[in-house]
């Protein structure tokens, strides 16, 4: 007989919620047996599987991408150049990421520094004249 785990044992093997293991199975990242009584019976794979998630989560996957990974998988593909192609494209995002917030850094460095030394006088119905000098350039 196959060892079967319900979900309950699945999640406290896992550490993961019931509601999460539920939710990776409607998002078919994880297949379950229904028993006669309705009962979820997973088997000994899933602990695997759901520790697979939790890493690929842990490097910034989507749960639809490692859909993606474990269906090449399913199929009796090994993944790791779609993982890898994943991942590049999670750097150059990244690497966009952080030019962005430097440039948006400098540019507040900027309002602060005129601020110090230019105290603008606030115009009837200002509420306060240092943002009323922000320009949202379109």
């Amino acid at each position: 007989m196959t060892t079967t785990l319900k979900i309950g044992a699945l999640s406290k093997q896992t550490d993961v919620a019931i509601g999460a293991l539920r939710y990776y199975e409607s998002l078919g990242l994880l297949h379950a047996q229904r028993g006669n009584n309705g009962y979820r019976h997973y088997s000994s794979e899933a602990v695997h599987q759901v520790q697979f998630i939790k890493k690929a989560q842990a490097i910034g996957f989507s749960l639809e991408e490692i859909g993606e990974v474990l269906n090449l998988h399913h199929k009796g593909n090994t993944p790791c150049g779609l993982v890898q192609s994943l991942l590049q494209g999670k750097i150059a995002q990244l690497e966009a990421q952080i030019l962005q917030m430097t440039e948006f850094k400098a540019e507040l460095e900027s309002y602060r520094d005129r601020w110090a030394s230019d105290q603008p006088q606030p115009s009837l119905g200002d509420i306060c004249p240092l943002i009323e000098t922000v320009n949202l350039g379109s």
